[in-house]
């Protein structure tokens, strides 16, 4: 059997894919860079190779997210892409009719604009992290929440308190004033959550062509609230793919087939 493997190295995550010649994820780990991205790599090859099948042999790798270059060479990589084109070739292989893809990660976003599979337009943020993982864990661990539950907590809101989310201070600045005045925790957090679809939107989404389908990919893509604020902004239904976490590795898998 032959595979092909894909690594997807971020500041955050270190995300790796192995995918079959058909394109049929065979594996796939996440773990957390933890400003190690060599380390993290070896860890996910560890983790990974006792859990291939018997017999599979690694017939291309490709790699991407803002350590490519340097995971190339430590790999011997046969395709270092970027970001956009691992994510838009791993959404158009699940979803070929898909439009656009609003991936969300760690510490920056992006927009994808896809028109019959090809892309067309797309924007980033990397500058503020209002909006990103880390800043929704900084604020869960503030308000002693789990970040799996983060989204829980948002749906269970009984009105969504407003919250300034243009950048990171401003909002923390804010959901501490709220919790002062003795707003609800599930209040603030659905609040947070619909500030920071509106930051999104109105920064790396502004003057893009937003066309359903949508997906929804990247760490942030498990919490509910935001998704369900995309969903309540965008007027539309949101899809969240099966391996939301890890598609930019399986982008880089189906460039190195």
């Amino acid at each position: 059997m032959k595979g092909y493997l894909g690594i997807d190295v971020g500041s955050v995550s270190t995300n790796l894919a192995i995918l079959n010649e058909e394109g049929e994820v065979i594996c796939h780990r996440y773990l957390l860079t933890h400003g190690q991205p060599i380390q993290a790599v070896q860890k996910g090859l560890q983790e990974i190779y006792p859990t291939l099948p018997k017999g599979l042999e690694i017939r291309g790798v490709g790699t991407t997210g803002s350590a490519r270059q340097l995971t190339g060479l430590l790999v011997g990589a046969d395709v270092v892409k970027n970001e956009i084109t691992a994510h838009a070739m791993a959404s158009v292989h699940f979803y070929p009719d898909v439009r656009t893809v609003i991936e969300i990660g760690g510490q920056d976003s992006k927009i994808i604009i896809l028109r019959e599979g090809l892309v067309t337009d797309f924007g980033m943020n990397t500058v503020c992290a209002a909006g990103t993982g880390s800043f929704l864990d900084q604020q869960a661990l503030r308000l002693n929440i789990p970040i799996e539950a983060f989204g829980e907590y948002a749906l269970q809101a009984e009105s969504a308190v407003r919250i300034a989310g243009r950048c990171t201070v401003f909002a923390e600045s804010d959901m501490v004033h709220k919790q002062q005045m003795g707003c609800a925790i599930p209040d603030i957090v659905a609040g947070l959550c619909e500030a920071l679809v509106r930051n999104y939107l109105n920064n790396v989404a502004k003057g893009k062509d937003i066309q359903k389908p949508i997906l929804f990919q990247g760490g942030v893509a498990a919490n509910f609230g935001i998704k369900q604020a995309l969903e309540r902004e965008l007027g539309t239904e949101i899809h969240v793919p099966k391996f939301y976490s890890v598609m930019g590795a399986i982008g880089s898998s189906l460039l190195a087939r």
